[in-house]
C-alpha cells in the first residue's frame, strides 16, 4: 500500500521560553533556562517553590472577558498556540473542505486549575453544592480539541490523546496516521498543559519528582548531570499543522520538515519509573525508524526525554547504545528541557517542534547547566551547554510517559 506523505507546514507555540516560536527558538538555541519563581500561586509552604511559567501573559490580550472564564489556562494555552500554527500555516480556510481537516490534541491532566478551584470552593462551604456550570466542561482533558475545531469549523477526526507526558507525542503519531491511510488531509496537531497549581506542585513533591534546588531555579534542571535532583515543572502548549504532502505542494505551502514516522511501546514494567535499561523506550525509537523506512545510521540527532530525574536519565543512553551500537556515539544527543521545563502531556509538541527547527535550521540546542556527567550514563555524543552547529537530516523526540507509555517520532528534512 502506498501511503501518503505527511509534511509540517505551521508551526505555533506559547511556552516559558516565549509567547511565540521565534521567541521561543531564540531563547533555545541561546541556552536560556524558562526556570523563576512560581507566580501562579503562593508556594512559600511548598517544597518546590519554583517552575518554568508562561511570562508575562494575560488571557484578555487573546480572549474576551467572557470567553476566558469559560476556559481554563490549559486550553487558552492549546488554543493560542493552534492559532499561531494556522496562520502560520498560510491555509486559506475558505478555499478547503474543513471536514478534511482534523485536531488530535494531547494533554495529560487537561483543567487542573479548574478542578482543583471548584473542590476548594465546595469544602470552604456549608456542603451545599455550588458548582460553576462551566466546571466540567473546563475541566476535562479533551476540550482544548473541541475548542480548536469549534472555532474554525474543522469536522474532521476530532479527540484528544492521554497518556501522561507521551499524550502530545501520542497525537502527532495519531495525526500522521490518519493522513497516512487517507482519513483526513490537514491536522492541527499538538499539546497544551497548565499544572503549575498547588494540586500540581504537591502532587509531585509528594512523589519526589521534582527539584528542590530553591536557591538557584535557573540551574534546576540538569539532564544527565550527577547531581540533578528531579524534573521542573513547566507550562504552556506548542502545535503543529500537519499536510498531506500533494495537497501542501497544490496550495504553495511552506514545507518545515517532513514527518516521517512514528514508533510506540508499552513498557509494561513500574507505575512512574521507566524499564531500567530502557527496553521499552528502545523498542519504539526502533519501531519509528521502520516506520520511517529508515536505517539506524540515518539518525543524526535525538532530542531525548530527558527530564533530570535519578532513574530516567539513566535509561534512556542505556536504550540509544542498545539500539544504535556503534553510531550511538555520532548521534547528536541534548534535552531541551533543560530550559522549558517539562511541560507534561505538552512536552511531546513543544519538543518536536524544537527537533523540527535543528532540521530546518542546522542548529541543535544545548542541554544547559552541565558540570559533570552521571558515571553512570553512557558517554554518548551530547550537546551540552553551547548550541551546536550541524547538517541534521533527520531528527528523532522521545516522550515517554507515566504508565510506561513511550513514543518516539522522526522528522526529516523535506526533498521531492
Amino acid at each position: 500500500m502506498n501511503l501518503r506523505r505527511v509534511v509540517v507546514t505551521g508551526l505555533g507555540a506559547l511556552t516559558p521560553l516565549g509567547n511565540t516560536v521565534p521567541e521561543l527558538w531564540d531563547s533555545l538555541i541561546n541556552g536560556v533556562s524558562g526556570a523563576a519563581p512560581i507566580k501562579n500561586f503562593d508556594a512559600s509552604k511548598f517544597k518546590t517553590r519554583f517552575a518554568c511559567e508562561v511570562k508575562d501573559y494575560n488571557p484578555l490580550d487573546y480572549f474576551d472577558r467572557k470567553e476566558a472564564r469559560k476556559l481554563d489556562p490549559c486550553a487558552q494555552f492549546g488554543m493560542i498556540a493552534a492559532d499561531q500554527a494556522v496562520a502560520d500555516s498560510g491555509l486559506n480556510l475558505e478555499d478547503e473542505d474543513l471536514g478534511r481537516i482534523g485536531v488530535i490534541w494531547g494533554s495529560g491532566i487537561g483543567g487542573l486549575k479548574t478542578f482543583s478551584d471548584e473542590v476548594t470552593n465546595f469544602s470552604k462551604g456549608d456542603g451545599t453544592p455550588k458548582f460553576n456550570p462551566f466546571f466540567i466542561p473546563k475541566m476535562i482533558a479533551d476540550i482544548t480539541a473541541g475548542h480548536i475545531s469549534m472555532k474554525y469549523g474543522f469536522m474532521g477526526p476530532n479527540f484528544t490523546t492521554v497518556s501522561a507526558c507521551a499524550s502530545a507525542a501520542n497525537a502527532m503519531a495519531d495525526a500522521l496516521m490518519y493522513i497516512r491511510f487517507g482519513k483526513a488531509d490537514v491536522f492541527v496537531t499538538g499539546g497544551s498543559e497548565a499544572s503549575i497549581y498547588e494540586a500540581g506542585v504537591g502532587g509531585f513533591n509528594g512523589m519526589h519528582a521534582i527539584s528542590t534546588r530553591n536557591d538557584e531555579p535557573a540551574k534546576a534542571s540538569r539532564p544527565f548531570n550527577k547531581d540533578r535532583d528531579g524534573f521542573v515543572m513547566g507550562e504552556g502548549g506548542a502545535s503543529m499543522v500537519f499536510e498531506e504532502l500533494e495537497h501542501a505542494l497544490a496550495r504553495g505551502a511552506k514545507i518545515y520538515a517532513e514527518v516521517a514516522g512514528a514508533g510506540l511501546s508499552g513498557d509494561a514494567y513500574h507505575m512512574t519509573a521507566p524499564h531500567p535499561e530502557g527496553a521499552g523506550a528502545a523498542k519504539a525509537m526502533k519501531e519509528a525508524v521502520l516506520d520511517a523506512g529508515l536505517k539506524l545510521e540515518d539518525i543524526d540527532h535525538i532530542n531525548t526525554h530527558g527530564t533530570s530525574t535519578p532513574v530516567g536519565d539513566v535509561a534512556e543512553p542505556k536504550a540509544i547504545v542498545s539500539l544504535f551500537g556503534d553510531h550511538a556515539k555520532d548521534i547528536y544527543i541534548n534535552s531541551t528541557k533543560s530550559m522549558t521545563g517539562h511541560l507534561l502531556g505538552a512536552a511531546g509538541a513543544i519538543e518536536a517542534i524544537a527537533s523540527i527547527l535543528a532540521v530546518k535550521e542546522g542548529i541543535i540546542p544545548p542541554t544547559i547547566n552541565h558540570t559533570e556527567l552521571d558515571p553512570a550514563i553512557p558517554k554518548l555524543n551530547f550537546v551540552f551547554n553551547k548550541a551546536k552547529k550541524a547538517d541534521i537530516k533527520v531528527a528523532l523526540s522521545n516522550t515517554f510517559g507515566f504508565g510506561g507509555h513511550n513514543a518516539s517520532i522522526i522528522f526529516k528534512k523535506f526533498t521531492d
